[in-house]
Order: structure tokens, then C-alpha cells, then sequence
């Protein structure tokens, strides 16, 4: 769910509002893209159709000053009439959990939610009926080369008013078409692990309980590329010996141009005492990179009884040492 600004009718004066619109993009929050129509159930958005097949999203490409057009149909699920505004948005992960996801209406664009204009922004689709509107995509002379996605959007434009007796919520919904515009010109690939962390989670006595560690990273796709990246993690503790490798779950399968998302992972038994380095490595076509972080394991119980220990030390060299020059 992804939150919008909106405005509703105004309120009686004693009530206190707080808008929170949340903007539902039934097919545009997943990590891996279903293939079918972006729908909620009441309405769906989709390519039309063009010859005998159906395509579920919009795969574009284009030369930078290029115009494109196509059409978009929005179908009404629902017994009655609903108005919609329709337009253009950029695409993003997710920091949650690199779920793709859209700009707000009111947030700048800068590619194809700046880029496209459909021939009417408000249409009104009447009850178990669709609309087929047509756009244009047009790509400015200095776009960079390379995959710039985004959505085509229908946004309900009715605010659906909570219930509450200090507050009113307000609720949007929209569902959008993706749309995969690739400017032509040379591809980049790069991808990068970044801002590795390990934070330990171990028993108070040694081998009185399970220990685990969280690994979390920053994956950064640094090109001009959309990124399949896998993931895998490798920890080896003194003297090289190997205490974990294995590639991890949880990646998405859409990293986009220039994003950055932070991800987590959990390593069960991790060592309770050991001096070691984690190493991630992140690859996708012809794309890598890694990031590590040293750690150092030591039970809770043991440092307490090591600092006890080196402070005991140090008090009896102090009291040697008058010892000595009071002698």
C-alpha cells in the first residue's frame, strides 16, 4: 500500500481530520510481475488489446526525441459508474522489501510519469463497461539511455471518508498498467552490496541456548539497467575455516535503475565465540559486487568475566605499584 495526499470535503470545525489515503496498486506492488491485468476486483488497467493477444503490461522502446502512442483500457467491474484520473507515473522498489511500486500523483516525475499524456486525464467508465484510452509517450531529446519504468494509473477518485470520533481517514485506490520503456543507447549494468551490519543475538552462558545473527545490506543497482540480482552469503571465521555459505531468499527479482534497498538476513547457530568476516555477493548479468563486515562472537558471560578479570588485574598492579614506591 502505498500513502497518497488527497483532500476531502471539508469537515465540521470540533472534528479533527488526518487524511491518509492509501494508494492500492492491486499488480504493481509485487516483486515478480503476474501475468495478467492489474486488477482489485472492481476495476482493472490494462494494454489494449492488439490481434488475437492480450498483453498484460507495456514494453516499450524508443529512441530519445521519439514519440510513442498506445491506448490504455479501463474496465468497470463494479454495478456502477466510476471516474477515474488517469495518469503517468515513475516506478521504484520498495525500501520495505524492494516491491515495485509507484510515484504519488503529486510527486515529481521525472520519466515516464513526465513523459505521458493520455488524450483525457478524468474518465468516467459507466457500470460493467470499459474505456480505451489512447496516450502519448514522448522522449525527450537528452533522456538517458537505458530501462525507465513506470505505470499507466487509474485512480478512484472518490475518498471513501473512516469512521472515528476525533478523525476522519480518508482512502484512495488506484490500480495501474506497468510500463517497461527501454531508451535506446548503451546498456550499463552495475550493482553494488553496500553498508553490511551484523548484530549478534547469543545466550548469556555458552552453550545454554540457540544463538542467531541478522546480516542486513544495502543491494544498490548503480546502472541504467533493470537487475535480476541473486544474493549469496559466505561467513568464515580464524584461520579461513568456512561457517556459513549458502544464497539467500528474500531478493527481489526487479532491482531498478539507481535503487537502493535494504535487506536482511538471518543466520541461525551463528557462532557464540569466534573472530570471523561475513562477505555478501551480489550478481545479475554481467553485474557484481560485494561488501563484508568483520565480527567478533564472545558470550556475555565470558566478556563480563574478562573485564572483571582485567580489572581486577589492574587494580592489583596499581596497589603494587605504591606498594613499591611506599618501600
Amino acid at each position: 500500500m502505498r500513502r497518497l495526499p488527497a483532500l476531502l470535503p471539508p469537515l465540521p470545525a470540533p472534528l479533527a481530520t488526518l487524511l491518509v489515503p492509501l494508494l492500492a496498486l492491486a499488480a504493481l506492488l509485487c516483486a515478480v510481475p503476474p501475468a495478467h491485468a492489474a486488477d482489485n476486483g472492481e476495476w482493472s488497467v490494462e494494454p489494449t488489446a492488439s490481434g488475437p493477444g492480450r498483453r498484460p503490461y507495456f514494453y516499450l522502446s524508443a529512441d530519445p526525441g521519439t514519440t510513442l502512442t498506445d491506448s490504455v483500457t479501463v474496465t468497470n467491474k463494479t454495478a456502477a459508474p466510476l471516474t477515474f484520473l488517469l495518469y503517468g507515473a515513475d516506478a521504484y522498489n520498495t525500501e520495505r522489501d524492494g516491491g515495485f511500486a509507484v510515484r504519488a500523483r503529486q510527486e515529481r516525475q521525472r520519466g515516464v510519469g513526465a513523459w505521458t499524456r493520455p488524450d483525457r486525464t478524468r474518465v468516467t467508465v459507466p457500470a460493467r463497461t470499459a474505456v480505451t484510452v489512447p496516450y502519448t509517450l514522448t522522449v525527450p531529446e537528452d533522456a538517458e539511455p537505458g530501462d525507465h519504468p513506470g505505470a499507466l494509473v487509474a485512480l478512484d477518485e472518490r475518498v471513501a471518508a473512516g469512521t472515528g470520533e476525533a478523525m476522519a481517514v480518508g482512502i484512495q485506490r488506484a490500480v495501474g498498467a506497468r510500463v517497461y520503456l527501454r531508451v535506446n543507447g548503451p546498456a550499463m549494468p552495475a550493482l553494488s552490496v553496500e553498508d553490511v551490519r551484523y548484530t549478534p543475538d547469543k545466550p548469556l552462558v555458552p552453550g545454554t541456548g540457540g544463538s542467531s545473527a541478522l546480516v542486513s545490506y544495502t543491494l544498490h543497482n548503480r546502472g541504467n539497467v533493470t537487475l535480476d540480482p541473486k544474493v549469496s552469503l559466505r561467513a568464515e571465521g580464524l584461520f579461513g575455516r568456512t561457517l556459513l555459505a549458502r544464497d539467500l531468499d528474500g531478493v527481489p527479482g526487479e532491482l531498478l535503475p539507481r535503487q537502493r534497498i535494504r535487506l536482511t538476513a538471518s543466520w541461525a547457530g551463528a557462532p557464540q565465540l569466534e573472530w570471523g568476516e561475513v562477505t555478501l555477493t551480489a550478481s545479475a548479468r554481467d553485474a557484481r559486487g560485494s561488501g563484508a563486515v568483520s565480527f567478533l562472537a564472545v558470550p556475555w558471560l565470558v566478556a563480563a568475566v574478562l573485564f572483571a578479570a582485567g580489572a581486577g588485574a589492574l587494580v592489583w598492579l596499581r596497589a603494587r605499584r605504591r606498594t613499591v614506591r611506599g618501600g
